[in-house]
Parts: C-alpha cells; sequence; structure tokens
C-alpha cells in the first residue's frame, strides 16, 4: 500500500473520530441543558410550594380573637389585605414585620420609613374620615385617644366593614413589645414579630451587659422641649429605661412622665450630659444650650457634652428604640460603647 492510501483512510478516520466526539458533546450539552432545565423547574416549583405553604399557614391563622389595648374584643375574619394606620409607630412596626404594601392610608406624621412618605395622609388625632371610608381598608389602627374622643367615629368605620383595633398608649420596652405582638396577631404576622422582638431583646441585653463595667455612672439631663418651656423625662418612660440600662443616672430620676422644669432647676441639677430630643424643629439645638445664660459652670456645657439625638428613636414605641439605646450608649460613654 502506499502512501496516498494511509494518507485518504488516516483523513477519513479522523472525520469519523471528529465526528463522534462532535455528537457525544452534543449529546452532553444536550443532557445538561435537560438536566438544567428540570433544576430550574423544580426550583420553580419548590418556590411556588413554599409560597403556597406560608399562604396556607397564614390562611390557619384566621379567623382570630384577640383583646386590645382598651379591653375590646376583636375578630378578624380573614388575613388583612389593606391597612390603615394613624399612628407613627404602628406604622413603623407594620413596615418591620414586612407589610408596608398592605398600608394604603397614614396618619399626618409618618415619617418613616421613606416609603411612609408616598402613601396617602389621613388625618391625626383628628381623622379624615371621609377619606378613610373611601379607602375602606379591611382593618384600621387607631389609638386610645381616638377610642376615648372619637367611639362614634370608630362605630362608622366598623358599621362600614372595617375591623377597629385600638392601640395604647406605652411606656416601656415590654409595652412596646406587646403592641407588637398585638399588631401581629391582627395581621398574621407573628413569626416575623417573635424574630423582631428577639432581635432587639438580644441587642439590649448586649448593651446592658457591657454598661457593668462602667463605675463611674454619669448624670443626665433629658430637654424633650426646650427653654423657656423646658420639659424632661422622669420615670416611667422610654428615656428614663434606656438611661438605666447604660449605668447612667437620670437628673429628673425624682419626677414621673414629662415634667416641666425651669432653668434654675435644670442648672441646679448639675448634669455632667444634657440630650436634646428636639433637633427636627430647631436650629443646632446644641448651641442653643451652651449660649443660655447661667449654664456655663454647668459640667455637661463646661465639658461640651451636648447632645442631640432623634426624637422618634426614644419616644416612638416601635422597632428603632432600640437604635436609641444605642445612639445614648456611644454619646453618653463613648469609652465603653464608641468602640
Amino acid at each position: 500500500m502506499n502512501s496516498n492510501f494511509f494518507k485518504k483512510w488516516g483523513l477519513i478516520g479522523f472525520v469519523l473520530l471528529l465526528s463522534i466526539a462532535v455528537l457525544v458533546g452534543c449529546g452532553t450539552q444536550e443532557q445538561e441543558e435537560t438536566q438544567n432545565e428540570a433544576n430550574v423547574s423544580e426550583e420553580v416549583e419548590t418556590n411556588d410550594n413554599k409560597d403556597e405553604e406560608t399562604q396556607e399557614t397564614a390562611e390557619e391563622l384566621f379567623p382570630i380573637t384577640f383583646t386590645d389595648d382598651v379591653g375590646r374584643e376583636v375578630t378578624i375574619e380573614t388575613e388583612p389585605e389593606s391597612i390603615v394606620s394613624i399612628q407613627a409607630s404602628t406604622t413603623e412596626i407594620l413596615f418591620a414585620l414586612g407589610l408596608g404594601d398592605k398600608i394604603i392610608g397614614v396618619s399626618d406624621y409618618d415619617n418613616y420609613p421613606e416609603e411612609a412618605l408616598e402613601i396617602q395622609k389621613v388625618g391625626a388625632q383628628d381623622m379624615n374620615v371621609e377619606l378613610i371610608l373611601t379607602l375602606l381598608p379591611d382593618v384600621v389602627f387607631v389609638t386610645d385617644y381616638h377610642y376615648g374622643n372619637h367611639e362614634d367615629v370608630l362605630n362608622q368605620y366598623e358599621e362600614a366593614g372595617m375591623e377597629v383595633v385600638v392601640t395604647g398608649s406605652a411606656e416601656s420596652f415590654d409595652d412596646a413589645y406587646s403592641g407588637m405582638e398585638m399588631i401581629a396577631t391582627a395581621t398574621g404576622a407573628q413569626e416575623e414579630a417573635d424574630a423582631l422582638i428577639a432581635d432587639m431583646k438580644e441587642r439590649h441585653e448586649a448593651i446592658k451587659e457591657k454598661a457593668k463595667a462602667i463605675t463611674d455612672k454619669k448624670k443626665v439631663w433629658v430637654e424633650v422641649a426646650p427653654s423657656p418651656d423646658i420639659f424632661t423625662t422622669g420615670t416611667n418612660t422610654f428615656m428614663h429605661e434606656m438611661l438605666e440600662s447604660i449605668q447612667a443616672i437620670n437628673a429628673a430620676e425624682d419626677v414621673e412622665g414629662w415634667a416641666k422644669f425651669t432653668e434654675e432647676e435644670a442648672v441646679n441639677l448639675n448634669p455632667d450630659v444634657i440630650i436634646t430630643t428636639y433637633g427636627f424643629y430647631i436650629d443646632d439645638p446644641e448651641n442653643e444650650v451652651y449660649s443660655r445664660d447661667g449654664w456655663k459652670e454647668v459640667p455637661a456645657v463646661k465639658n461640651e457634652q451636648v447632645f442631640d439625638v432623634n426624637n422618634d428613636t426614644v419616644t416612638r414605641p416601635g422597632p428603632r428604640l432600640i437604635e436609641g439605646v444605642e445612639t445614648l450608649a456611644e454619646l453618653i460613654y463613648p469609652e465603653v460603647f464608641g468602640e
């Protein structure tokens, strides 16, 4: 056999091998594509099943009967799909529970989160009754103020087919947790509330544990309204509980609730730190304190220990209360919490 024969058949063999390789490769690719399609299909089906299970779980929670904060027995037949909230803290809680997309009306003072700014405003202590009746939510969250002053309006809501849930005033973290749990019960978001509250408690306990190292306690004067009508926070307030949590002394611990003080009374308390909470409506509140006549010898002023904090994080009974504690800790004891 001559060399042409080998060249001829060698070339044919090479072509055959190449063809087989291509066919095998195509087959493998087709198998992979088929397998990938099967995996995607399985994943979609799994997610669909999860969604169905979540929906079934939510449906199993209803109808549900509970007692609201003014002792009313409330029964909600089915999971609410539309909600009106006439209290800023309630709105924050609803968003934290993942229910923001169900809110169709909020109070005039709702400012957090940013999404709340885009939702229809429906009044505050004086509700826009006609608008709320037009929106016709499944559930409307009101306050004990509304219950005490506009009970006839709440009756109108119920007659129109809305479920009315009344939230009460909160003075402690435990009160705030109870409010969150009730709101979660009314909306079918108990699991979300459990996770939210557990996180807040864990962070709070971490702060308390860290604060045990503090031996030189600082006296703190809190101003929730500026001069000349100075108001501070005594016992049975969030601010008092927060200060206790970080081993600080509330300069107004001898009074209860929100109390009015004169400048002379405040100066005589001789605080190491001054916290203001009204920076949202007064420019440069720290400088306002520094420039007061008769305050120059107060330790907080002498040592430039005057700080403004976000009012909402230390007064609203919602998820951001824990941020308020953390902020106060860092401002008052930076050597311990500023790391």
